[in-house]
């Protein structure tokens, strides 16, 4: 078993687990860790607990101290000058002529690395940008173009159903999602009604998928003729969730029909 910590880095909503056998810490606690991109001054969000090798799915950063005032102080110095290098980089992208859209800035705790993410429909050549930025920085910069879910994800919002999105309260990877998990919940095909505030579909119809499946097992398909206590009809509609269908049973009219074989 691994003893870690789960925390957050800069103002992501993203948690990363973080290695602290040295270290007992409770939730709220400022650490300085090492990571992939240098050392990040990180939030733990969740104090001390153990988990099996297998269960770390991802790079496992390790506490290197409890920050301290200086600490704090030179990651509030770090988000002020990386919030200038944003400007400054939207400035040059303007230049250059490039087509991307700038997200967000910022420094690694040492200041080794100024990282950048942007979004764009095509693929950005901005070697240029990058050569005029480390020179004017004076550092490692890493420009890293993401998608629009990821865009999503760090600025937040609300999803149709009015709670804030799924991927920014905790999914932390991006499964496919096809028109096929749309059909599972036998929705609309309407833009509208099953893309999310990205544009994409909506993440929900994915990790929903399998409990749709298992609803609709015992329910009957649209347009099949099934056999009722007052006769036989045509299935018009079904209400997964209710665990209901509509049957047209012609000049007898239109009934509802419970899976467990009751009608109304």
């Amino acid at each position: 078993m691994i003893d870690v910590v789960e925390i957050s880095i800069g103002n992501s909503e993203n948690k990363h687990l973080c290695s602290s056998s040295e270290y007992e810490l409770n939730k709220g606690v400022n650490i300085i860790a090492k990571t992939d991109k240098g050392l990040q001054y990180g939030i733990v969000t969740k104090s001390n607990f153990k988990v099996k090798p297998q269960e770390v799915t991802e790079t496992l950063f390790k506490v290197s101290r409890i920050a301290n005032k200086e600490d704090f102080r030179k990651n509030k110095q770090n988000f002020s000058h990386a919030s200038k290098a944003l400007k400054k980089c939207k400035n040059l992208i303007k230049k250059y002529k490039l087509n991307m859209s700038l997200i967000n800035a910022y420094y690694n705790f040492d200041r080794s690395l100024l990282y950048f993410q942007f979004v764009s429909d095509e693929r950005v050549d901005f070697r240029d940008l990058a050569k005029e930025l480390a020179s004017i920085y004076k550092t490692r910069i890493e420009l890293r173009q993401i998608g629009v879910r990821d865009k999503a994800k760090y600025i937040g919002g609300c999803g149709p159903c009015g709670k804030e999105l799924c991927c920014r309260q905790f999914l932390k990877d991006f499964e496919s999602v096809s028109i096929n998990n749309v059909k599972n919940q036998n929705l609309s095909l309407n833009p509208s009604k099953i893309n999310g505030v990205c544009g994409r579909l909506l993440c929900c119809m994915k990790y929903e998928d399998e409990c749709y499946k298992e609803l609709r097992k015992d329910m009957p398909t649209i347009g099949k003729m099934v056999e009722t206590d007052q006769g036989k009809g045509k299935v018009i509609s079904i209400d997964i969730l209710k665990q209901t269908y509509r049957v047209d049973l012609g000049d007898k009219g239109i009934i509802e029909c419970e899976v467990n074989g009751s009608n109304k």
